[in-house]
């Protein structure tokens, strides 16, 4: 049988989520990749210089858990950094268009959840004798 272990990390996470962002998963996830393990400031610079359209929603759900970890849990956001950031497909608005000799030609319109996970970095205190 398999050992379970009974250790508990304390970690300090704060989430934000998005839902309907009219942007294809596709598109996202090269920009949340980015963004990933960095701090929050940095993120949202990087975010802000960034020519992508999305961008701004990545940005404007990065403020919004920034917001709910300083009100609802009281953290530094000083020492806050970007956990984990993934989307989800949502649905899909089929359109048509219309094309030579009465056809019909398909357009996608997707839409995906975003949710952006926020934890505050501890310091790391180091032994002198760890240190040799």
């Amino acid at each position: 049988m398999a050992k379970k272990s009974t250790k508990k990390t304390e970690t300090k996470l704060v989430r934000s989520i998005n839902k309907n962002v009219r942007s294809s998963t596709r598109k996202l996830k090269p920009i949340l990749k980015a963004i990933v393990g960095k701090k929050v400031d940095i993120a949202i610079r990087d975010l802000n210089f960034s020519d992508k359209r999305i961008s701004k929603d990545v940005k404007k759900t990065i403020s919004s858990a920034v917001a709910n970890a300083e009100n609802n849990f009281q953290y530094d956001i000083d020492n806050l950094i970007v956990k984990e950031a993934y989307c989800g497909k949502q649905i899909v608005m089929k359109r048509f268009r219309a094309r030579a000799k009465g056809r019909a030609a398909p357009i996608m319109k997707p839409y995906s959840n975003l949710t952006i996970i926020l934890a505050e970095k501890e310091k790391v205190k180091i032994n002198k004798e760890e240190r040799k």
